[in-house]
């Protein structure tokens, strides 16, 4: 058994059980991905993948545990590496922030400001996506954190560090009837056709069921991954929008006019989530603390001690 046998594995699952692609990611050959395999479940003496000729379909029953302790192996590998970086250079480095289009474009400007200030050798990056994309980019090692909604709590290989409530606004074009609402209700809204965010997103869900459990029905006829997407169709009349109140700054939005919803909907908690086994370089403490200034180093230290269950403050 061998390492390489192991980053063999956990690529292969990485690439959807495609042994070839799996193969070009790692500049090696197919056949040799597979010979390896075979090799590694010869001497563990279990079939890690079942097959149907010579192409894998599924991962077996104990595929899954041997998975999981490459991912630890792996990971901690990874680790080792960090320690020796963390005390060679504490300055220079690389930081990937795996997020959504809400967070990058309308919380994180003035952290990663501050931090590039602070850190102006670390190469910072920002990979956007849906909640449940950003949180495989964490899971499987291609970014070093997650900024996201309660979803992040969904997979068990990731710590879930609470950082701060947000709700819900309406959005519309100015001089539109909704804007002079004295009291908002989802009956009004109802009465409209509404742009929102894609079912993906877990404040969607908090629409849903606010609708539902008076009788209502919403008339949702677009929904996009970003604000600024369901902005533009606002602006062209299409409905009215429902976004992250965070999302709203009037300065920018000229043409568009806020309304408050959050007496309307339950309100959503954005999530930082880390890797169970991380090993984390100092900067990558200052950029959390910097982002969610309750979670210092000894809070997240000790939260990534603890054994198990999702760390609340």
């Amino acid at each position: 058994m061998n390492l390489q046998q192991l980053r063999y594995i956990h690529e292969v699952v990485r690439q959807g059980l495609n042994v070839s692609a799996a193969a070009e990611a790692l500049f090696t050959s197919q056949p040799g991905v597979s010979k390896q395999i075979r090799q590694l479940e010869d001497e563990l003496g279990v079939e890690i993948f079942a097959r149907q000729g010579k192409r894998l379909v599924a991962v077996t029953e104990p595929g899954h545990e041997v998975l999981a302790i490459a991912a630890r192996m792996l990971g901690d590998l990874d680790n080792l590496r960090q320690v020796g970086a963390e005390f060679n250079n504490e300055s220079v480095g690389k930081l990937s922030i795996a997020t959504t289009h809400t967070q990058a474009c309308y919380v994180l400007p003035k952290v990663v400001h501050a931090f590039i200030e602070r850190y102006p050798q670390v190469g910072l990056s920002l990979q956007q996506g849906n909640p449940p994309q950003v949180c495989e980019l964490v899971r499987s090692g291609r970014a070093d954190l997650v900024i996201a909604t309660e979803s992040v709590a969904d997979y068990p290989e990731l710590l879930s560090l609470p950082c701060y409530e947000w709700n819900h606004c309406i959005i519309a074009p100015l001089g539109h009837p909704i804007l002079d609402s004295a009291s908002l209700s989802l009956e009004e809204i109802a009465r409209w056709p509404i742009v929102t965010y894609d079912s993906a997103f877990t404040g969607r869900n908090q629409i849903n069921r606010a609708f539902q459990s008076h009788g209502l029905e919403a008339r949702v006829v677009l929904t996009a991954l970003d604000a600024d997407v369901i902005k533009t169709y606002v602006r062209m009349e299409l409905g009215i929008g429902i976004v992250a109140r965070m999302a709203y700054d009037p300065s920018l939005d000229i043409g568009l006019g806020m309304l408050d919803a959050g007496h309307l909907f339950d309100s959503s908690v954005t999530h930082l989530g880390l890797r169970r086994n991380a090993w984390l370089r100092g900067y990558t403490y200052d950029f959390i603390e910097l982002f969610a200034p309750h979670l210092t180093r000894r809070v997240i230290d000790h939260a990534l001690k603890a054994d198990g269950s999702e760390y609340a403050i």
